[in-house]
């Protein structure tokens, strides 16, 4: 019963967040965001779920990168993408975050989370997405998901110009990158918007080639 309302609770804070998403001024205060400290965050919130999964947390990349957007929301979506990988890991698994720069161009970033677990379908990774879509219910239901938190992912990404990515194969992982601008020494970010841009809208640019390392 407890765990039934700590999990509806979670689903009515995510509504919530989706709504705030999709009202379009999440953005309207565009900030300076510190990469290292996303990941360091979001890595810190999900520490104790990975550790009672006997999940081993990996964090690395280049160092010093930086975007334009609300690093609250930013945050949320690495923790969302860390806290699927872990509740689709089995245990003794490990699950690792890695920030880098596109290798086709460097005015992309790109933060990868990667993990060992079931892996999905080809037929079912366009509909990860969708609010409420889980690949496995029973799983989803056990480890108290809500099948809303790539969806909220998805809509971060999008509203900081970017996008967000899937590799998988099933018995070999999977990989989620969310695929962002950078911002550059001595961009101006007030008063600028921060709608669905560059990376979105040039492809080629934002989804570099993914060849999947040893965690997947």
């Amino acid at each position: 019963m407890r765990k039934e309302a700590r999990r509806l609770g979670v689903l009515v804070q995510e509504i919530i967040e989706l709504t705030r998403l999709q009202e379009g001024d999440a953005l309207a205060e565009p900030e300076v965001v510190d990469v290292d400290d996303v990941v360091a965050e979001a890595v810190d919130r999900v520490r104790v779920e990975a550790d009672g999964r006997q999940i081993t947390l990996v964090a690395g990349g280049t160092k010093g990168l930086r975007v334009r957007g609300d690093a609250a929301l930013i945050t949320t979506a690495v923790r969302n993408l860390l806290d699927n990988a872990i509740r689709y890991s089995e245990p003794r698994t490990r699950v690792s975050v890695g920030v880098s720069l596109d290798a086709e161009d460097p005015d992309i970033v790109r933060i990868a989370v990667v993990d060992q677990g079931i892996g999905i379908p080809k037929e079912e990774q366009e509909r990860v997405f969708e609010r409420f879509y889980r690949v496995d219910k029973a799983r989803s239901r056990a480890t108290g998901g809500t099948g809303l938190g790539l969806s909220i992912v998805k809509h971060v990404a999008a509203d900081h110009g970017g996008t967000v990515e899937l590799w998988s194969a099933p018995g070999r992982g999977s990989t989620f990158t969310l695929v962002l601008p950078r911002l550059g020494e001595g961009e101006p970010v007030e008063g600028e918007s921060v709608g669905a841009g560059s990376a979105r809208d040039e492809p080629a640019q934002a989804a570099a080639e993914h060849t999947p390392g040893s965690g997947s």
